[in-house]
């Protein structure tokens, strides 16, 4: 291992690597913040560029993206409750309230200094766990990924708010629109009234309607309110500060986010809504969450950027990509003639390492970016809610279509946009219909796929030991939240 660091390092001396570095932070922050383009898209737009570089100097600037445009996408989530990645969408539901009141500075600050704990604590477990981590993700067949995506789903009892059966309805809601599209076995259209349905309800899409047009929508009826004053900011120094008191809340969900990405398919929106809801669980004030908590920007900012590493296990290791972003660098590592998997130790040991390094090496740049950005990015909350209302609509209407260049994802957006209006009218929270979005289908297909496998025997399900303990967790996971609200209800009969 030390031997693979000297050579890593080795490749860190030439200035095109540093630049690289540099380059692929500031190019990640302006990805992620932009609504529609994922970390996966950046990376695809940038590869082209990189066919005449050094295969170093190429992995660390693809690296260095991936890693900032995981981070970026808070910002807009944040300040306009725009998600600008998939995954900011949980740090929305206390990153936007805290903006409302005037701690915009504090609620960016805490997502920066976050997502570089997770993510340096996640590097670290990935250099020393690559091996065993990724024998552990191949355990998991369809009846194991079955079970964690109703593990995932039984979150929705910390996710409702203050009703568990506006969740419910939300969550059943979200679970019928996933039946939209082609079967995912049969490969027969269901209630595709129209083509672009053949593929799914477009979930980049559906988010950005669920979150950010609706709220344009509701900033229409307030454009005449004053702007709120921003609380005061403390300097850079200062702002270390405010990380301190959730030490245990970054460990928590560090370990979440690099489990979850280890796991092929999981992905930074199921680390983000675990770890939220395992920090729900256990905080003194759970009642807050969702209406401008600091643990809950912390804890889905620290899990996002934690999953990033862990998604670079099983790529690293196996060959075998994660999520879209690490399919799109095992092409761009392809491009170059190195194929991850077991030898890429052997016969490119510069490249892992280097990956190692641009992690660590790396945040430096993003969180003094991020810190020294913070006061600049604040102003623009107080710019007019007039001028922010045109803003943030034309911004999500252009990153829905550049996400798809399909005229249709746009009316998808609007629609979803006006349902997430009338939702927020009879208080029903977007996040249960988000979630149920992110693993309806994953749900449905590894169902079907085990029972094919076991020839239709449901007992697939509670004699595979991984899947067995998921379902139990799901149980406990679910009623856990709700027991102390029938405890009080219990007391008030009874008095």
């Amino acid at each position: 291992m030390i031997d693979g660091f000297m050579v890593g390092l080795a490749a860190f001396s030439s200035w095109q690597v540093l630049l690289g570095l540099f380059a692929g932070v500031v190019i990640g922050y302006v990805v992620g913040a932009l609504p529609g383009l994922s970390a996966g898209v950046g990376m695809a737009l940038l590869i082209p560029f990189s066919f005449g570089l050094d295969p170093i100097v190429s992995v660390v600037m693809l690296i260095t993206l991936y890693m900032a445009s995981e981070y970026s996408g808070a910002i807009p989530a944040i300040l306009v409750n725009t998600p600008g990645e998939p995954s900011s969408a949980i740090t929305a539901l206390d990153g936007y309230p805290m903006r409302q009141k005037g701690e915009a500075g504090q609620a960016l600050t805490l997502s920066i200094l976050g997502s570089a704990v997770g993510s340096v604590l996640s590097t670290i477990l990935l250099i020393f766990t690559v091996s065993w981590m990724t024998k552990f993700a191949l355990a998991f067949g369809p009846a194991e990924y079955f079970a964690i995506t109703v593990l995932g789903l039984s979150l929705i009892s910390t996710l409702s708010g203050d009703s568990l059966t506006r969740g419910i309805i939300a969550l059943l809601f979200g679970l019928l629109l996933t039946t939209i599209g082609t079967d995912p076995v049969d490969g027969i259209p269901r209630f595709a009234i129209v083509e672009g349905f053949l593929s799914g309800v477009p979930f980049v899409s559906a988010l950005i309607g669920l979150f950010a047009l609706s709220e344009v929508l509701r900033m229409l009826e307030t454009t005449d309110d004053p702007v709120k004053p921003l609380r005061h900011i403390p300097s850079v120094a200062g702002q270390f500060k405010l990380i301190r008191p959730h030490t245990w809340n970054m460990i928590r969900s560090t370990l979440v986010g690099y489990v979850v990405g280890v796991i092929p398919g999981a992905g930074a929106s199921i680390a983000s809504l675990i770890a939220y809801s395992v920090q729900r669980s256990v905080s003194k004030s759970p009642e807050t969450f969702g209406k401008g908590n600091p643990e809950g920007v912390v804890a889905a900012e620290t899990a996002n950027n934690s999953c990033m590493p862990g998604a670079l296990a099983p790529m690293l290791a196996l060959g075998i990509p994660g999520k879209a972003s690490t399919a799109v660098l095992i092409g761009a590592l392809a491009i170059h003639g190195v194929q991850p998997g077991p030898l890429i130790f052997e016969r490119h040991p510069e490249v892992p390492y280097s990956i190692y390094i641009a992690l660590l090496a790396g945040m430096p740049f993003m969180v003094v970016l991020g810190l020294y950005g913070t006061r600049l990015w604040v102003r623009l909350t107080q710019i007019s809610p007039g001028v922010i209302t045109a803003i943030v609509a034309a911004t999500c209407l252009l990153g829905t279509f550049s996400e798809s260049k399909d005229i249709f994802s746009v009316w998808v957006a609007v629609g979803f946009g006006v349902v997430g209006y009338i939702l927020q009218k009879v208080r029903i929270d977007p996040a249960p219909i988000v979630l149920a979005l992110v693993l309806g289908y994953l749900m449905e297909s590894n169902f079907r796929r085990a029972m094919v496998m076991s020839g239709d025997e449901i007992s697939i399900f509670y004699t595979q030991p991984i899947s067995m303990i998921c379902l139990v967790v799901s149980v406990i996971v679910f009623f856990l939240p709700i027991l102390p609200s029938f405890r009080r209800r219990k007391a008030e009969i009874e008095q």
